[in-house]
């Protein structure tokens, strides 16, 4: 794979992480997180951190996933090692909040380690089978 084809990679990965996310944080689950964490949440986001979260994950996700798996042509390795990546980055940030914040309430530690295997890997295999396309 060239350069230009892993840089529309990592974008068109992005683009899809984005719209996927911000449509779970803005709209389906903004309720639940209002009401589970109001208490704590910053009326604007700080989007510095945010953005450089998004774009380190998504080096993640291609690093770890969806590279290995196009290398062996295997969605399944790269949908497994999405999902784990999901899996372990999103428990470290619930469970690590559970451990050391006051009243952070486990049922957001649930939702976001199940969200974040689902987005993940959903995201990984997209960007797979456009990874074939352009590779």
């Amino acid at each position: 794979m060239d350069i230009l084809s892993i840089f529309l990679l990592y974008i068109v990965t992005l683009v899809l992480f984005l719209i996927i996310d911000f449509l779970w944080l803005g709209v389906i689950a903004k309720s639940f997180y209002s009401y589970q964490l109001g208490y704590i949440l910053k009326s604007k986001v700080n989007w510095p951190p945010a953005a450089i979260f998004y774009l380190l994950f998504i080096i993640g996700i291609l690093f770890f996933a969806v590279f290995p798996g196009l290398d062996v042509g295997s969605w399944s390795k790269t949908a497994l090692s999405a999902g784990l990546l999901g899996l372990l980055c999103y428990g470290t940030y619930g469970l690590s909040n559970l451990a050391t914040l006051k009243n952070w309430p486990r049922i957001v530690v649930i939702v976001d380690i199940i969200w974040g295997t689902f987005l993940t890997t959903v995201v990984a295999l997209a960007s797979y089978f456009f990874g074939q396309l352009v590779g």
